[in-house]
């Protein structure tokens, strides 16, 4: 299969180009590669269409900066990305951007009659660390709408059929001559629709939908990361004129823990040990998303000394299998209060190392302790 091209490529922008800049690219592309301007071009359609999906997620803020970091691995068919299967899905979202031109099929294709897809949603998750690892499922509340069961979506009291717009013939679209120039805008009576509804749905009140609250069953794939989301297809508002419902995009939260520090795939966690494990070596006990684990400290290790465990980091949520790496980063605990017994050994290594040390306890192992076992005890 051949790879995909770069959607700031197909645009002909650079990444760091503002939204606006996009569209204006965007707009002149797909105004050259217009089927109305190309009758049986199969070549320019193909280049309409593509163009169509790179603005779709570029013009996207929230998708813009997802393909940015993970490119096409969430975009294109069968994934999150495009929404359009033919020509009239693209006239269905962006038909407003050809306003003006005279084109026969832009904004009307999308309007009038036409079955057009339902708006998307979009809501959030919180999720520990724990979970983000593991992937989990949970049920979430949206208020979302829903075909009117009273008109069946028409808008119209039951018994009445909407009317043709006497404003422009039924067409969504009125066109004004100013010397040589058809100016093509939406009509401003049905607002595109094509039809007015003199006599309305009381239940819906003309709209054709009413809201209602839903529970859905999801599923977080093991790995993801603050800001992520997932889209589920079909889960928001139906669409009109019998067109398919939108997606909704559930973005992910994910609470930082008390014990780990994530950077994509790879966690840290600080570890205290004391002067005398460091100078000697010892063998201590540290937490994992696994559980408890032994890590072998060698003599001689220093201050802010990393230990890398591989494979104990996060999952990878674009799959793959593989898994990050845990890093251990040792901190020596000087503690600020001692016995007399400690001192006095203290002191007389002091007197060989030919320097005097502060004998103090740290509370920042006892509070590492704490978190630690109540790590354990959570995890066991």
């Amino acid at each position: 299969m051949a790879s995909k091209r770069d959607y700031y490529e197909i645009l002909g922008v650079s990444r760091e180009e503002t939204s606006v800049e996009i569209k204006r690219a965007y707009k002149k592309l797909a105004l050259a590669n217009h089927p109305d301007r190309n009758p049986g071009d199969e070549e320019a359609i193909k280049r309409f269409k593509e163009a169509a999906e790179a603005f779709e997620v570029l013009n996207d803020d929230n998708k813009r900066a997802h393909y940015d970091r993970y490119g096409h691995a969430d975009f294109g068919a069968g994934a999150s990305g495009s929404q359009f299967h033919d020509v009239s899905d693209i006239f269905s979202a962006f038909g407003d951007l050809f306003e003006g031109f005279g084109f026969k099929g832009s904004s009307q294709r999308g309007r009038g009659n036409r079955p057009q897809q339902g708006e998307s949603l979009r809501t959030s998750l919180q999720i520990d660390l724990l979970d983000a690892a593991s992937g989990c499922e949970r049920e979430i509340n949206i208020s979302r709408k829903e075909t009117c069961e009273t008109c069946h979506g028409s808008g119209a009291k039951p018994g009445t059929e909407p009317d043709d717009c006497d404003y422009c013939g039924g067409a969504g679209q009125v066109v004004q001559s100013q010397g040589f120039f058809r100016v093509q805008t939406t009509c401003p009576r049905c607002q595109g629709a094509g039809k007015v509804i003199s006599d309305k749905c009381t239940d819906c009140r003309g709209e054709g939908r009413v809201t209602n609250d839903a529970a859905l069953d999801i599923k977080v794939p093991a790995g993801i990361d603050n800001g992520m989301q997932l889209c589920l297809r079909g889960e928001g508002n139906p669409g009109l004129n019998g067109g398919p419902r939108g997606d909704l995009y559930v973005v992910i939260s994910v609470d930082e823990h008390p014990l780990f520090r994530r950077q994509e795939q790879e966690l840290s966690c600080h570890v205290p040990i004391t002067y005398t494990q460091a100078a000697l070596g010892a063998e201590i006990e540290i937490p994992t998303l696994e559980g408890r684990h032994e890590l072998k400290v060698p003599s001689g290790t220093q201050p802010g000394e990393i230990f890398r465990l591989k494979g104990l980091g996060m999952p990878n949520p674009h799959g793959g299998g593989r898994k990050g790496d845990l890093h251990v980063i040792i901190q020596i605990d000087v503690p600020k209060k001692i016995s007399e017994r400690e001192e006095e050994l203290l002191r007389e290594l002091a007197e060989v190392e030919h320097a005097e040390v502060s004998l103090h306890r740290s509370p920042n192992r006892n509070s590492f302790l704490d978190k630690l076992k109540e790590y354990f005890t959570h995890s066991d």
